[in-house]
């Protein structure tokens, strides 16, 4: 049987690099790779992961493109 090694979510930007304020800053992401074109931020740490696939965000509101879970 196959086993997923990675998932990954690519999102377009017209500049890679400026989501590090965001995941790198603000989220404390590892830059994992960096080709200038494409920049993939992670961490190392085992974690669950988990894909979802939504037909609204809740309540009516609009599908978000990202769900980001933090401790606090």
């Amino acid at each position: 049987a196959m086993r997923v090694k990675r998932i990954v979510a690519d999102v377009h930007a017209p500049d890679p690099v400026a989501a590090k304020r965001f995941y790198q800053d603000v989220l404390g992401l590892d830059v994992l790779m960096d080709q200038g074109w494409t920049v993939t931020y992670g961490s190392r740490q085992q974690m669950s992961v988990q894909i979802s696939f939504m037909s609204e965000g809740g309540s009516g509101a609009p599908t978000p493109d990202m769900s980001i879970e933090v401790d606090d």
